[in-house]
């Protein structure tokens, strides 16, 4: 799913002295450069030749916070005695701001004090619920197409990755047939990640159901990866709302699309008491705290009116339809009703597959697009097109591929 042509491991240290070559650890073996890393530098190069690539491709919104949110930053990094080493845990201002944020918009009752653990980030928040819980060789499931880290995570943790599939015919949801059917005895984790990136498919309280019955099933930590609940989305649903999904599910959340703030690297995840105490384990060995200005402006941000987010929103719609309109122009199917900040189109039959189209585009009309494939290869005939870019450059894509 992840593999690019720079592989670290095959790139062995030898010194001056002419001593043996030194090797990186075995892990590397199995974890390749993350796609866009490589992507991003091929752009770079390409921009350098004096090529204007416009870059469709990654998830980084280019709006700002709210004025309150910044101004909050910056009357409390003012202060002389704020710069100093934090509490793992974050302040309580945060979590209790991170409680009310979760009753107000999904109607979730959470514990501030044991049940709410923030993160720099919920990437980072990904291996630390892996190493928290998984030891080498114990199976982690992870849906494809997902977002890869779900398995460079898993590799890194030398877990036994089980790759389950979504498809478009099932609302890109698991088959829990085929679960089933599964040898599920090893298994400690499983991923999920709903509204789904990259489809575009959205929660619902039945399928929040099915997987909280499954997990407790099975013995398996439900974990869902809920970034996008924000974007396009007017069904805002948590996993931990349905009955007893505290005992064996946890969340991720992130106020990096949601909140304009992807930079700050501002996270959290919930759960029970319990895993929670043992993702902090992990945690406070790894990291020294978050920056306290950037906590009190988080706070802040946590407040925004609900017309601020409707405002961000009317910016997406639009962008949404020049993008929409840009998968029209490659010929490419997609599901209107798609939610999150990313539109998923499948390709026509007359491509190979995504990196075939990607490619021409790229190299032909100097236009970036994620070809499905980096999510698994369920995605092999899928585009994912970025709605974190101006309208007036979407209308220049378009205007670059048209026939």
């Amino acid at each position: 799913m992840l593999q690019t042509s720079n592989n670290a491991s095959s790139l062995p240290f030898q010194g001056d002295g002419g001593q043996e070559q030194i090797q990186p650890a075995n892990r590397l073996n199995s974890v390749s450069e993350y796609y866009f890393s490589a992507k991003l530098r091929e752009i770079d190069e390409m921009r350098a030749l004096g090529k204007n690539v416009l870059n469709l491709g990654i998830g980084n919104p280019d709006l700002p916070p709210s004025e309150e949110t910044i101004e909050a930053l910056c009357t409390e990094a003012r202060k002389p005695n704020v710069h100093g080493y934090q509490s793992y845990t974050g302040i309580p201002e945060l979590r209790n701001g991170l409680a009310a944020w979760y009753k107000r918009w999904y109607n979730t009752e959470l514990n501030p004090k044991t049940e709410i653990q923030p993160l720099i980030g919920s990437k980072e928040g990904i291996l630390h619920i892996t190493l928290a819980f998984v030891n080498p060789g114990d199976g982690v499931l992870v849906p494809n197409p997902g977002y890869p880290t779900y398995s460079s995570a898993s590799r890194i943790c030398e877990a036994n990755i089980i790759s389950y599939d979504l498809d478009e015919s099932n609302n890109w949801e698991p088959d829990f047939e085929a679960l089933e059917k599964m040898d599920l005895s090893n298994v400690k984790l499983m991923w999920v990640n709903y509204p789904n990136m990259p489809t575009g498919a959205n929660a619902s309280v039945e399928l929040f159901e099915k997987l909280v019955a499954f997990g407790r099933k099975h013995n398996i930590v439900i974990c869902n990866d809920n970034p996008y609940s924000f974007i396009l989305n007017d069904k805002k649903l948590s996993i931990l709302s349905i009955e007893g999904a505290k005992d064996i599910c946890i969340e991720l959340n992130s106020m990096s699309k949601s909140h304009n703030m992807a930079g700050w690297r501002m996270a959290m995840l919930a759960s029970n008491e319990q895993f929670v105490k043992w993702v902090l384990a992990v945690k406070s060995n790894v990291d020294s705290g978050m920056y306290r200005p950037m906590m009190v402006a988080a706070v802040q941000a946590l407040q925004n009116s609900e017309e601020w987010h409707n405002r961000m929103n009317e910016v997406y719609a639009r962008r949404r339809e020049l993008a929409f309109k840009i998968m029209d122009t490659l010929e490419c199917s997609y599901d209107r009703n798609q939610v999150g900040m990313f539109v998923w189109g499948k390709i026509a039959d007359t491509w190979n597959d995504a990196g075939e189209i990607a490619d021409k585009i790229l190299y032909n009309n100097n236009v970036f697009i994620t070809p499905g494939f980096i999510f698994g290869d369920k995605g092999k005939r899928y585009l994912r097109i970025s709605l974190c870019s101006p309208e007036s450059m979407l209308e220049e894509v378009i205007r670059r591929i048209a026939p």
